[in-house]
Order: structure tokens, then sequence, then C-alpha cells
């Protein structure tokens, strides 16, 4: 069943095109993997898929619904309770404890503070970061404030993740361990997610690779694990 669609999604930033008409439908349970080079349209991809940019044309639906004809409240509603967002360099808040960080989403919701508390314990420790929980992201390496981004993502479990660049600010262990944990947990919960990235490293983690090119679909076919091959998971 497809839960996301985007129909000849054109968004420009000025009089530079950012897309030119993209078109990809991404099933549920599935995990997307959006490559290409910097500039390409990746990112403007993912926010235009998340309600946080409205295109300039075409469509994007999440499943019957055309998400680009909804309001900014509308869209913001969603990217609290059915949709989760994970960015590269985690964007915790930095007066809050991981705790706090990752028990927003569901504060935001109407969520009791103390139920909020213990779920968002519970996400920190399925991530292996339950030690942190009263810590502040400047007091974490970049591997720990990461996992808690990604326990913030994932804490009101969402239908879909949108993760744009999530390792690109680690090492290539930690990035590895980190990816890891996050298909495990997404696995686990059938979630659908739609990863932006550069490195065919974490491309091969996907189900299937979407390739861009100056704003449009790789006419080549050939995206980044079909160059230097899928990650054995």
């Amino acid at each position: 069943m497809t839960i996301l669609r985007a129909r000849g999604v054109v968004k420009s930033y000025g009089l530079t095109p950012a897309l030119r008409g993209v078109t990809i439908d991404v099933a549920e349970g599935e995990i997307v993997a959006v490559t290409g080079p910097s500039g390409c349209g990746k990112s403007t991809l993912l926010h235009c898929l998340a309600g946080i940019l409205r295109p300039d044309a075409g469509e994007v639906l999440y499943g019957e619904h055309r998400l680009d004809t909804w309001s900014e409240k509308m869209r913001a509603r969603l990217r609290r309770t059915e949709f989760g967002v994970l960015f590269q360099f985690g964007q915790l808040v930095a007066e809050l404890t991981a705790a706090e960080n990752v028990a927003l989403p569901l504060l935001l919701a109407g969520t009791g503070r103390r139920e909020a508390r213990t779920a968002a314990v519970q996400w920190l420790d399925r991530l292996g970061v339950a030690d942190v929980a009263d810590t502040r992201p400047g007091e974490m390496s970049g591997g720990q404030q990461q996992r808690c981004a990604t326990a913030r993502a994932l804490v009101a479990e969402p239908r879909v993740l949108f993760a744009d660049e999530p390792t690109g600010s680690l090492d290539s262990r930690t990035s590895e361990q980190l990816l890891g944990e996050l298909v495990r947990v997404v696995r686990d919960q059938r979630t659908t997610v739609v990863l932006i990235t550069h490195d065919a490293t974490v491309a091969g983690y996907a189900d299937r690779e979407v390739a861009l090119r100056d704003g449009e679909l790789d006419p080549s076919g050939l995206g980044l694990t079909a160059i230097q091959g899928r990650h054995k998971r």
C-alpha cells in the first residue's frame, strides 16, 4: 500500500530551481533512500514530502490527503502526531536534558509529564543511551546526541520518519551502530522511512534507492548502491 506520493513536484528558491517535476511513490513500511550530489534537491524533496515546505506546483499526498493544500497549522499537527523528523545535527534543545528533549513531542501533543518522561526514558534505553537521560546535549558525545534525536523523532511512534543525513556528522563506526539500531527499531514497528544521504553505506540500509540529479530523477537509474554495492546487513 502506497503511503506517500509526490506527483510532478516543482520547487524553486527565487529564480533557482530545486525540484523540476519529481514523481515518486513510497510504500507503507518501506525504507527509501533518496540520494544524489549536493544541491540536487534531496532535502527539498524531503521537506515537501514532510509538509515542511509547500511545492510551487505538483501534488504531495499522504494516503488520500493532499498535504500541499493543507494549512501550515494542519501540517505542523501532522508532524507532531504521524510524522517524525530527524536532522543531521540532531537540533536538540541545549537547555533541556536528553529525557526532556525526547519527551517534547509527547508534551506538545498533550501527554502528561510523568507519562511522557517514562516513554522518553524507554526510548533512550531502546537506543542504548538511557544513561544520559538527565544529561544536557553539551555534555554528550555526537553519537549520544544523535541517538537522543532519533529517540525524539520516534517517541510518538510515527507512521513515517523523515531522516535528513542522520549520520552525516558522525564517524563511520558510530554511524554504522546508529543505522543498525534505527533499522531494527523501524522494522519492529513497521515505520515508513524516507532517508536522505549522499553516502553509499547509509543508502545500503534502505530497501530501495531513488537517485536525483539537478532536481530530477536521475535518468541513468544508477544510484550509489548500484555503483558501489549494497551494504550487507
